[in-house]
C-alpha cells in the first residue's frame, strides 16, 4: 500500500461510546484504526504497542497506550487555563473519557486545525509500511527556529493556541526507544523541507519558516512485529520512507487547511510578506509617483503582475540574495550590487517599453525597498508583460 487518501465512510464504533459515530477514516494491516469523531481524529491501538509523544497527556515513551488523539480547540480560546478542567492536561484526559478511552491510557494534541482537512499518507517497502497523520495551519503561528520568543514560561500556564502542525506517525515494525527518539529528528527534518519548498513566511521574522511555535508529534511503533530495525536516519529505507510519507502529508494538510501549495505562492505579494510588505505599502509607494493616482485600479493590476510567473522568479532570485546576507554566505556590498543590477533589469525582463526615471532606486534604502520602487513603477506604468 503505497497512498491511503482520506476518504471517509460512517461506521458505529461501540468502544468509543454509547450512540457514537464516528467516521471511519483508515485501519491498518496490524489493527490500528483511525477515525474522526467531533473535532477530534483518533487512533486506537492495539496492545503491543510502543509510543513517543510530545503530549501534555502521558507524553515521553510509553508501551501502554490505548489511543492518541488530536483535538480541534473552539475558537476563542488563546490559554490553556480556558481549556475545559483549566489546564491541557486536564481538558486532554476529560477528552479521553469523553471518547471512551481510559485517561491513564491516552495521549493528545491540540491544533486550531479543522479535523476534517486531515492528511493520511502511506509508504510501503517490502514488508515495512510508514503511515503518517498530519493536520497543519501555519498562517498564523509559522515560524523560523531562532524567530525572537513570545513568551517565556515559568508557571507552566502559558499555552498559546494557534496554527499548529501536528504528526502522527505509525511504523509496522520493531523499533527501540533510541530509533524511535531518531523518527522525531527525521520526521521535523522533513517537516521543514515541506515548508521551505512552500516557502512558507516566518511571521515573527523575515525567514522561512521552519515550522509552528506549537507543533506536536506522536510516533507509534509495533513491539509484536517479527520486523525489527535500529535505524530511522536519512541513510535508512525507514527513514526515506518517514521523509516522504511527512513531507507529502503536511503539502496535503497545509493545502486542505490553509489554500497553501505551489500554484497559490507563485505571487510576488506572497514572496515578500515576511519582509512587510503588502499591498498598502505598495500603494503608498505607488501614490507618491508621477502619474493618476487611482488606488482601485492600482490594486487590481498589481495583483495580475505579481502572478507573473518571470516576475516571481526574479523576485525569488532577489530574495534569495537578501537571505544569503543574513546567513552571513554573501558580503552585503557584492550582493546589493548584483540585486540592483536585477532589478534594473526588471523593465526589459518585463518588456516595457518604457523607461524608468533614473533616481527611482535608491543606494541608501534596502533592497527589497528598491525592488518595491520598481514593481510599484512598473504596476503604475501599465507594464503587464506576459512572459
Amino acid at each position: 500500500m503505497n497512498n491511503v487518501s482520506s476518504t471517509d465512510k460512517s461506521c458505529n464504533i461501540c468502544q468509543e461510546g454509547k450512540n457514537s459515530t464516528v467516521e471511519y477514516l483508515l485501519e491498518l494491516p496490524a489493527g490500528e484504526k483511525v477515525y474522526r469523531k467531533d473535532y477530534s481524529i483518533v487512533l486506537k491501538l492495539p496492545k503491543g504497542r510502543r509510543t513517543l509523544t510530545t503530549s501534555w497527556l502521558n507524553g515521553g515513551y510509553r508501551e501502554d497506550l490505548e489511543c492518541i488523539i488530536n483535538n480541534q480547540i473552539q475558537r476563542g480560546i488563546k490559554k490553556g487555563e480556558e481549556l475545559e478542567g483549566g489546564n491541557v492536561s486536564a481538558y486532554l484526559s476529560l477528552l479521553a473519557s469523553k471518547l471512551g478511552f481510559d485517561p491513564l491510557k491516552s495521549s493528545g494534541m491540540l491544533t486550531a486545525a479543522n479535523m476534517k482537512n486531515v492528511a493520511i499518507v502511506n509508504k510501503g517497502f517490502r514488508g515495512l509500511e510508514v503511515t503518517a497523520i498530519v493536520t497543519g495551519g501555519v498562517e498564523i503561528n509559522g515560524g523560523r527556529v531562532g524567530d525572537p520568543s513570545s513568551y517565556y514560561q515559568e508557571n507552566g500556564n502559558h499555552f498559546p493556541i494557534n496554527g499548529t502542525i501536528n504528526t502522527i506517525l505509525v511504523i509496522n515494525a520493531d523499533l527501540p526507544e533510541y530509533a524511535m527518539s531518531r523518527v522525531i529528528m527525521t520526521a521535523t527534518e522533513a517537516k521543514t523541507v515541506a515548508l521551505q519548498e512552500l516557502m512558507v513566511p516566518s511571521r515573527y521574522s523575515q525567514g522561512i519558516a521552519t515550522g509552528s511555535g506549537t507543533d506536536m508529534i506522536a510516533v507509534v511503533s509495533n513491539m509484536t512485529s517479527s520486523l525489527k530495525l535500529t535505524d530511522a536516519g536519512k541513510h535508512s529505507k525507514l527513514g526515506e520512507l518517514i521523509g516522504k510519507c511527512i513531507i507529502e502529508a503536511t503539502k496535503k494538510a497545509l493545502e486542505k487547511q490553509s489554500e497553501l501549495t505551489p500554484i497559490s505562492q507563485c505571487n510576488v505579494l506572497l514572496r515578500l510578506e515576511r519582509f512587510g510588505v503588502d499591498e498598502a505599502y505598495y500603494w503608498k509607494v505607488a501614490s507618491h509617483m508621477a502619474g493618476e493616482n487611482r488606488k482601485m485600479r492600482f490594486l487590481k493590476d498589481l495583483r495580475e503582475l505579481a502572478l507573473n510567473p518571470s516576475l516571481v522568479a526574479a523576485t525569488a532570485a532577489i530574495t534569495h540574495i537578501v537571505d544569503e546576507v543574513s546567513w552571513g554566505l554573501l558580503p552585503d556590498t557584492s550582493a546589493r550590487t548584483m540585486a540592483l543590477a536585477l532589478i534594473r533589469q526588471l523593465p526589459h525582463i518585463m518588456q516595457s517599453n518604457q523607461e524608468p526615471p533614473e533616481d527611482l532606486l535608491s543606494d541608501y534604502d534596502s533592497i527589497v525597498d528598491n525592488l518595491v520602487y520598481m514593481t510599484a513603477w512598473l504596476v503604475k506604468n501599465s507594464v503587464m508583460g506576459d512572459t
